[in-house]
């Protein structure tokens, strides 16, 4: 990497975890061995934040980019100014939040396509709150798609080397039954291919997973696999691209942990979200508590780059400075393999 690229940390719903555990990752000089680190958010809450965390990091309120210092014990906060402290209460929905959450993925997008930062890493929103400030979206996805005109996009998730690209996310199962298509299985293939190739895998190893028990059995539990997604696969064979599938989907998340494959394409939401926070989220034995979670979204087939956490806005940790920070160092890690050499 010739340059350290310009990662703009959008902080999320502000009522939950996002401002903490994004003061806590910044308190980490490796970040900023990795990448310049500039806060899209609100100072007063990024303020408040430290001081609940407890890092000893001082607040450099800008208006833009240009102004960054981008030096460790320094938060740089390109400030919206949006919050007014005097309404705002960690752990509560509210029409304020929610559009300051909106206003600060409007920002980071239009930083992202003006090439003033490199990529865009996400803290969480809470839908109800985002709606509630008048952005009608269900989450980062739809919106970040809607703001950057792309139509064919995907989610995948990524811990280390178990990397899952989604068919579909957000729907019912019974639409995501509808959905498996022989056009859409085809670019999410060439999504996740040429994502893959972007974090310098040079010739990536794709398996797709079956809809169907058993993937099908030649027809027997369904005919999805006959007339959607092996055609899908044959098509991705021509253009070049080593893909295997479709395969039984109760084995070939044990083939992509054994890295037979550089990632995975899953058919719906929860065939593919399962087993990665199976593997991601790691619980105390003896209280049965999550201490801590690994693994990042990335949306696929944008115009820019975004990593997002892998967790919601925890409200009920909010305010208390315990929230763990790793899924957000993480993402930023991420985010700073796709961007490569940047603009900084």
């Amino acid at each position: 990497m010739s340059k350290k690229p310009i990662i703009g940390i959008t902080i999320g719903d502000v009522a939950g975890v996002g401002p903490e555990v994004t003061a806590k990752v910044l308190a980490h000089k490796e970040v900023y061995e990795i990448c310049k680190p500039l806060v899209i958010g609100d100072s007063k809450i990024m303020k408040k934040a430290c001081e609940i965390t407890g890092v000893p990091l001082t607040i450099h309120s800008l208006k833009q980019p240009s102004e960054a210092k981008f030096e460790y014990g320094t938060m740089d906060v390109l400030d919206l100014d949006n919050i007014d402290m005097s309404r705002f209460e960690y752990g509560k929905v509210s029409a304020m939040v929610g559009k300051a959450a909106g206003d600060y993925i409007i920002k980071a997008v239009d930083l992202a396509l003006a090439r003033q930062i490199d990529a865009i890493v996400t803290c969480p929103i809470n839908k109800e709150a985002l709606q509630a400030g008048g952005y009608k979206y269900n989450g980062h996805t739809e919106f970040l798609a809607d703001l950057t005109h792309t139509k064919n996009y995907a989610m995948l998730l990524v811990n280390g080397t178990f990397r899952v690209a989604h068919v579909s996310t957000h729907c019912s199962l019974r639409e995501a039954c509808d959905r498996v298509k022989k056009p859409r299985v085809l670019t999410v293939i060439r999504l996740l291919y040429n994502t893959l190739r972007q974090l310098k895998i040079e010739s990536p190893r794709i398996g797709v997973a079956g809809l169907n028990p058993h993937a099908g059995e030649h027809g027997l539990f369904g005919d999805e696999e006959i007339k959607e997604i092996t055609p899908a696969i044959e098509e991705a064979r021509k253009e070049g691209i080593q893909v295997v599938g479709p395969l039984p989907p109760d084995t070939i998340f044990t083939h992509l942990r054994g890295r037979v494959f550089d990632g995975v394409v899953a058919m719906y939401h929860d065939q593919g979200h399962i087993p990665s926070k199976v593997l991601g989220f790691v619980v105390d034995p003896e209280t049965g508590e999550w201490i801590d979670m690994k693994g990042v979204n990335v949306t696929i087939g944008l115009p820019i780059i975004r990593v997002s956490v892998e967790h919601g806005t925890a409200y009920d940790k909010a305010g208390k400075g315990i929230a763990n920070p790793n899924s957000l160092r993480e993402a930023i890690q991420v985010a700073v393999e796709l961007a490569g050499g940047g603009t900084g």
